[in-house]
């Protein structure tokens, strides 16, 4: 009975990454690094995407696995973490619709040396090395702009580890509220970040314990800065949050 329990959840887990043919937009609809494309570059590469779902919680791929496709966010958001000493887990990008990922190791070759998690529920596409190799070889222009991705995405990531390293435990909640805003916007009212996040997740995005972030971010409610309900999360006073970002 347990071994028919097992496989019925296997089954299902299976049905919902099973790759869809009915597309969700075309790529150089969602993303303008794919309209350099010449017609047939564009036509093989829409021949070849496939889109997965995955649901909260769940893995789209793993530290230390061989990657086999470069990926793009279509829907949802994805956490991109990295395991340290002790097993602790450090959050060094978050991801939203039309954001690429995946791609450099790809590129680079070897493993991946991070875990992709969806935040939410999600769906992806996903196109296989070859192609996408392949697109990088025979259209400069593309490669080009994939590199300028790349480029943007070590610079941004240079910055955090500075950010990381030497800001005190203020300074990292007040930046990662910032970035949480400039990735995902906010809801109509103009001040609520639209991303409702964990307090863990908040706290591994900004390297400290989950107690602190839950104290520091009480500090900031009881100062005005802040308004806290629940996972839901409103700047009251981004000027002194940008203030004491840029202190530390």
């Amino acid at each position: 009975m347990c071994n028919e329990s097992r496989m019925e959840q296997e089954k299902k887990v299976r049905k919902r990454k099973t790759t869809s043919n009915i597309p969700l937009g075309k790529l150089w609809e969602l993303n303008p690094i794919w309209a350099v494309l010449d017609e047939e570059q564009r036509e093989s590469a829409m021949g070849q995407v496939e889109v997965r779902r995955y649901r909260k919680g769940e893995r789209i791929h793993h530290e230390g696995t061989v990657p086999t496709h470069m990926m793009m966010v279509v829907s949802g958001k994805i956490k991109i973490v990295k395991e340290g000493v002790g097993q602790r887990q450090q959050i060094i990008r978050l991801l939203k619709p039309f954001d690429f990922f995946s791609y450099r190791a790809v590129v680079g070759g070897g493993r991946y040396n991070s875990t992709a998690e969806a935040i939410e529920d999600c769906t992806i596409y996903q196109l296989n090395k070859e192609t996408f190799i392949n697109l990088l070889q025979h259209n400069n222009r593309f490669c080009f702009l994939v590199m300028q991705n790349m480029a943007g995405d070590l610079g941004t990531q240079e910055a955090k580890t500075v950010s990381l390293t030497q800001k005190h435990i203020r300074g990292r909640l007040a930046e990662s509220l910032l970035t949480l805003k400039q990735n995902y916007g906010t809801d109509e009212d103009g001040a609520t970040i639209s991303m409702y996040m964990s307090r863990e997740d908040l706290a591994s995005m900004s390297n400290m314990t989950t107690s602190n972030a839950i104290r520091t971010l009480s500090q900031f409610a009881q100062e005005g800065v802040v308004s806290v309900d629940g996972r839901k999360i409103k700047i009251l006073d981004e000027p002194a949050l940008r203030k004491v970002s840029l202190m530390g």
